[in-house]
């Protein structure tokens, strides 16, 4: 059977990239979906619970409202809820039992606003999709409600697609010092260590840096919207972040050398290291360890990924046994991924580990580490 995972486990899903994009935005975030499922999007996809609350909520979805159609239930539910807790917007997404009986978000979701007077937004997720789809969605929807035209500030810069799912907590303040350090203002860092009223001076940058697919979507609206470039990339390791704030200054000087990727992002494809992970920040690594360390690796995606960081890399390969048949067939002498993927990897391969929060949960995460503006060299020798 395709598609099935009987060794490694499947990414956080679409609703959990909602609430992890949405987390600190001071939002109502409103998943429809049965009793007892909120500790999945609150707590084992979702670091911050424990130290930074938010506003999480579950529709408690039972089997005779889906079958009846009782969207009554819901609207009532968080129009009350939204009167209690006076939430900045409400976020209104689901799992897979409402996508299976039809529920309508676009239709649930201006009945909300229309009782409550809260803006609501309607996100359409359904639990199949991975977290970039979720999150995507999310921070381009907030992004387009809320974000507005500015005065251009000289060497300003958003960061979008910042969730825990792809980074360690902490990595907000290391990406602005890294900024800081290259004369760059830091206008938003969408969404972790950001507030609304932050989305609302977006308009004012001159660039966007995109580090994670689940950004792309809030960039493209945002350059057609406001005319801000994006470049696609996470500052990894010295050198290549070095480079990486060179291009973006070129870019901001003239925007017609505009160009979404830096140096060979999707790797070389004849390497014999091999990264595994999300496309943005696996093939950055990819760049950082030849910029730094003149070590070739090439890119096996496996999520949703901007096609110019897969043109050399195959494209996206998403189901274990491709992932498994494509290890073995390249035999490659190390490859650099999440714990969990060394029980797919040939045995007699270099494994270095590389936590994915989006991937392996709070299994590793005492073990995440940022290599933002760092020296990758003692992790990868």
């Amino acid at each position: 059977m395709k598609n099935v995972s009987k060794i490694i486990p499947c990414y956080a899903a679409d609703t959990s990239g909602v609430c992890s994009a949405l987390y600190e935005l001071g939002g109502l975030t409103v998943v429809h979906d049965a009793s007892g499922c909120n500790s999945t999007y609150s707590t084992h996809d979702e670091p911050r619970w424990y130290d930074m609350r938010s506003k999480i909520y579950i529709s408690a979805l039972t089997e005779l409202d889906s079958v009846m159609g009782n969207d009554e239930k819901i609207i009532s539910d968080v129009v009350s809820a939204a009167h209690d807790q006076e939430p900045e917007f409400i976020a209104l997404c689901g799992s897979p039992m409402p996508m299976m009986t039809g529920f309508d978000y676009d239709a649930v979701a201006d009945e909300i606003e229309q009782r409550s007077g809260v803006k609501t937004i309607p996100l359409h997720t359904n639990g199949m999709n991975s977290y970039i789809d979720g999150a995507s969605e999310a921070f381009c929807s907030i992004v387009k409600a809320y974000a507005e035209k500015k005065e251009k500030i000289i060497n300003g810069v958003n960061i979008l697609g910042l969730t825990p799912l792809d980074f360690p907590l902490g990595a907000e303040k290391d990406i602005r010092n890294w900024l800081s350090y290259y004369n760059f203002e830091c206008i938003c860092t969408l969404a972790m260590g950001a507030s609304l009223d932050d989305v609302r001076n977006m308009g004012a940058a001159s660039l966007d840096l995109v580090i994670s697919q689940s950004g792309l979507a809030a960039a493209e609206y945002m350059k057609a919207q406001f005319g801000i470039p994006y470049v696609c990339a996470v500052p990894y390791g010295k050198q290549f972040s070095k480079k990486l704030a060179a291009h973006m200054a070129n870019v901001i000087k003239d925007e017609d050398s505009f160009s979404p990727f830096v140096l060979p992002c999707n790797g070389f494809p004849n390497a014999d290291t091999v990264v595994i992970g999300e496309g943005v920040s696996a093939g950055s690594l990819t760049a950082a360890l030849w910029a730094d360390m003149k070590l070739e690796a090439r890119l096996l995606c496996t999520l949703p990924s901007p096609s110019f960081f897969t043109a050399n890399s195959g494209g996206v390969i998403s189901a274990e046994e491709d992932i498994e048949a494509y290890l073995k067939e390249t035999s490659p002498k190390t490859v650099i991924a999440d714990p969990l993927y060394k029980y797919i990897v040939p045995h007699d391969t270099r494994f270095i580990e590389l936590p994915h929060f989006a991937f392996s949960g709070r299994c590793f995460q005492k073990d995440m580490r940022s290599l933002i503006n760092k020296n990758i060299k003692e992790y990868f020798k």
